[in-house]
């Protein structure tokens, strides 16, 4: 059974920051797509990055390019967010997930990790 588990959630200043990690189990991911995705209270589910298991260049959403970093730890099966320059409006529960490389649809969900910046 595919398991996804985030955390390192929390509150935050504005311009601080903080690192989501997502262990990934029940699988092997070698030829899956790791996403992280955002809600914010009253707003649809939003893309933030993306990251190919197996390497390979990842994809950011333009509001965070340049201040968010996905990357994976292959022998941790671990997916890490470092989130940098952090703004009021990045507070939001932050979802881990991922779909098969030939997908388009993301199959399998974390329970989500809640981030909270104050201004």
């Amino acid at each position: 059974q595919v398991q996804l588990v985030e955390s390192g959630g929390g509150l935050v200043e504005a311009g601080g920051s903080l690192r989501l990690s997502c262990a990934a189990s029940g699988r092997t991911f070698s030829s899956y797509v790791m996403g992280w995705f955002r809600q914010a209270p009253g707003k649809e589910r939003e893309f933030v990055a993306v990251i190919p298991w197996s390497g390979g260049n990842p994809s950011y959403a333009d509001s965070v390019k340049g201040r968010f970093t996905i990357s994976r730890d292959a022998a941790k099966n671990t997916v890490h967010l470092q989130m940098n320059s952090l703004k009021p409006e990045d507070t939001a529960v932050y979802y881990c997930a991922a779909r098969g490389i030939f997908r388009s649809v993301y199959d399998y969900w974390g329970q989500g990790t809640q981030v909270t910046v104050s201004s």
